[in-house]
């Protein structure tokens, strides 16, 4: 029995913050995205181990968090046109 890898443990090597513009975003470092990356070659080969898996699934909850925390980030620095 495999014990699931939480994603908070990918936080101190796999995140940076990246600022642009007025806009500060989570990002992958680039270690992270080397590895994301090994990982779904080796799960499209089909030679990827049950505890890779793990750690793959772990990686895209991840994704998915920094993507809805990105998401709700965004709207409040669009924009706005200058009255004339």
């Amino acid at each position: 029995m495999s014990t699931l890898l939480k994603p908070s443990s990918l936080l101190p090597k796999g995140m940076r913050i990246q600022q642009i513009n007025q806009l500060t975003l989570f990002k992958f470092t680039d270690e992270l995205g080397d590895r994301i990356q090994t990982l779904l070659d080796k799960k499209k080969a089909d030679t990827i181990t049950a505890t890779e898996n793990l750690e793959l699934e772990a990686i895209g909850e991840l994704d998915e968090i920094f993507s809805c925390v990105n998401a709700a980030i965004a709207p409040k620095f669009t924009l706005t046109p200058f009255p004339l």
